[in-house]
């Protein structure tokens, strides 16, 4: 089975996610990525009968065993906060200001 993600789409997809690897690094890692492909594959091939319902993870949780849902309440006084607000070098609107961080366009 050939891989399927060749040197050339591999190094683009790299260029994409702006990475900095060394040969050594992209090869391993593109080894990693098609032996995952194979097993996908892999898991593919196994026959599932259109009986077997579709589930998210592999155990089934059904209400009856679930814990109820809790209370939605706030956690935090709310003088306790104001007085937190009031420590820190600047707020807005009841929230932590942050200065902007400088940046460069890729």
């Amino acid at each position: 089975m050939p891989d399927d993600i060749t040197p050339e789409l591999f190094t683009r997809l790299v260029e994409l996610a702006a990475l900095e690897l060394t040969h050594g690094e992209a090869e391993y890692l593109r080894g990693q990525l098609n032996g995952q492909l194979k097993a996908i594959a892999e898991l593919e091939r196994i026959p599932v009968p259109d009986d077997v319902p579709l589930a998210a993870h592999g155990v089934a949780y059904p209400p009856s065993i679930r814990p109820p849902l809790r209370a939605d309440l706030a956690a935090v006084d709310p003088a306790l906060a104001e007085r937190i607000l009031r420590l820190v070098p600047e707020a807005e609107e009841g929230y932590f200001a942050a200065p902007d961080i400088p940046h460069e366009s890729l």
